[in-house]
């Protein structure tokens, strides 16, 4: 566990995109680029018992630009049309939402996620 944390308190620490060393505005990839971008991440967790799991995540747009302009208004109207069941307080997506903005991403997102034992 000290390994995790160590990697979550490096990233944390990190400011180079809040610094002056950033991307300027127009920096960033080209329509071109963003339409021809896409994503293949590989997940892998261990839990306390050693039990490993490997989860891919796959998205057809640029991940920066293309796709998550594309997650984050699939949130909105599961969160509008699927959750009004879902009692107020503070939630994560995946605690609030669910399989349902699973479903919505992978049928209007361009995503796909794979889960399997590695």
């Amino acid at each position: 566990m000290q390994a995790h944390g160590a990697s979550a308190n490096a990233v944390a620490g990190d400011k180079w995109l809040g610094s002056d060393k950033g991307p300027k505005p127009g920096e960033g990839p080209s329509r071109e680029e963003r339409e021809n971008g896409f994503y293949d991440v590989l997940f892998l967790g261990t839990d306390d018992a050693g039990h490993t799991l490997r989860v891919g995540v796959k998205g057809d747009r640029d991940p920066g630009y293309g796709s998550t302009s594309k997650m984050i208004t699939e949130a909105a109207v599961c969160v509008l049309q699927e959750c009004a069941d879902t009692a107020g307080g503070i939630w994560t997506p995946a605690s609030a939402m669910g399989m349902r903005l699973t479903r919505r991403l992978q049928a209007n997102a361009g995503l796909s996620f794979s889960v399997e034992p590695a």
